[in-house]
C-alpha cells in the first residue's frame, strides 16, 4: 500500500476532525504493521487518552470498503476486539476510524510460548460471539470459484469469523489477555474455522504439526467438526492458493493445511 502517512503529514482538515472528537493530540506514533490502510497512528489525546487512528484516501475504494466493514462488525466483537470510538470520519480527502488503543505486543506463536493459551482463550470467546444481523458473506462465497459441486453447503455456518488471525492481528497485553484487531475480512461459517487457520499459523511459527493438531484439539468445535466439512475447507483453501500464487509457491502453505488432519 506504500509508505504510511505520519500525523503531521495528514491534511489539516483530518487533524481538526480527530481533535474535535478526541481533544488535542499531544503525541503521535506511526504503526508500520498492517496492509489495508495508508495511515495507522497511536495518538495520545487530551480528552480520549490513547486512541488508534487508521485511515485511507477516499480515492482508495477498496480501502474505504474494508474500513466500512470494520465499522459495521465492531458492535459484534465487543470483548475480543477494540471498541470503535468514531466511525466514518471524512475530511481532507480521507476516510478514517478511531478505536480504543490496545496497549499490547504481537502474539508469539512459537513453541513453548505462553501466548498460545491466551490465543486459545481468545478464540474460544470468539466462538461465543453472535453474528450481527448484517449481510456478511458466507465463507463459502469467498471461495466460490474454487468449490466443487455440492461443497458450498459444507462450509455454511452462522458463526462470525475473523479469517485472518495472524500474529500481527493478535495483541497480547501485559496481563496476558489477547485481543484481535483488523476485522476487515469477516465471514460467516463453522465455529472451528478460525482455530484451524490459527493452527496453521502455529506451524508457520515452528510448532510441529502433531503439536499444532494437539492445540487445535483443545477446541470442542474442532473435535465435533464434520470430517467432510473439514476436508472441503482444506481442499478449497489449497485450490485458492494454487490459483492466487501458483502451485509451487503455494506448496508449503498447502502442506500445512493438509497436516491439520494428517
Amino acid at each position: 500500500m506504500g509508505p504510511r502517512f505520519e500525523w503531521e503529514e495528514l491534511p489539516d482538515d483530518v487533524r481538526r476532525a480527530v481533535e474535535l472528537r478526541a481533544g488535542r493530540v499531544v503525541a503521535a506514533e506511526t504503526v508500520e504493521e498492517g496492509l489495508n490502510c495508508s495511515t495507522a497512528l497511536v495518538l495520545d489525546t487530551e480528552r480520549a487518552g490513547g486512541v488508534f487512528l487508521k485511515g485511507v484516501l477516499l480515492t482508495d475504494s477498496a480501502g474505504v470498503g474494508a474500513l466500512e466493514v470494520e465499522a459495521r462488525v465492531n458492535i459484534a466483537v465487543a470483548g475480543v476486539g477494540p471498541r470503535l470510538l468514531w466511525a466514518g470520519i471524512q475530511a481532507g480527502g480521507w476516510y478514517c476510524l478511531v478505536f480504543d488503543y490496545v496497549d499490547g505486543r504481537h502474539a508469539d506463536l512459537s513453541p513453548g510460548s505462553p501466548d498460545l493459551e491466551s490465543v486459545a482463550l481468545l478464540l474460544r470467546r470468539m466462538q461465543l460471539l453472535r453474528a450481527p444481523a448484517l449481510p456478511f458473506p458466507q465463507l463459502a462465497a469467498r471461495f466460490r470459484a474454487y468449490l466443487c459441486p455440492g461443497e458450498a453447503g459444507l462450509l455454511r455456518g452462522d458463526h462470525l469469523l475473523h479469517t485472518d488471525a495472524n500474529p500481527h492481528n493478535i495483541l497480547i497485553s501485559d496481563d496476558g489477555s489477547a485481543s484481535l484487531v483488523d476485522w476487515a475480512m469477516p465471514a460467516l461459517g463453522p465455529a472451528w474455522v478460525d482455530a484451524a487457520y490459527t493452527a496453521v499459523r502455529l506451524m508457520e511459527s515452528g510448532i510441529a504439526p502433531v503439536r499444532a493438531r494437539a492445540w487445535l484439539c483443545g477446541f470442542e468445535s474442532w473435535k465435533q467438526a464434520d470430517a467432510k466439512s473439514v476436508r472441503t475447507f482444506i481442499g478449497v483453501t489449497c485450490r485458492h492458493w494454487d490459483a492466487v500464487v501458483g502451485p509451487d509457491k503455494a506448496r508449503p502453505s498447502n502442506q500445512r493445511f493438509r497436516q491439520l488432519i494428517e
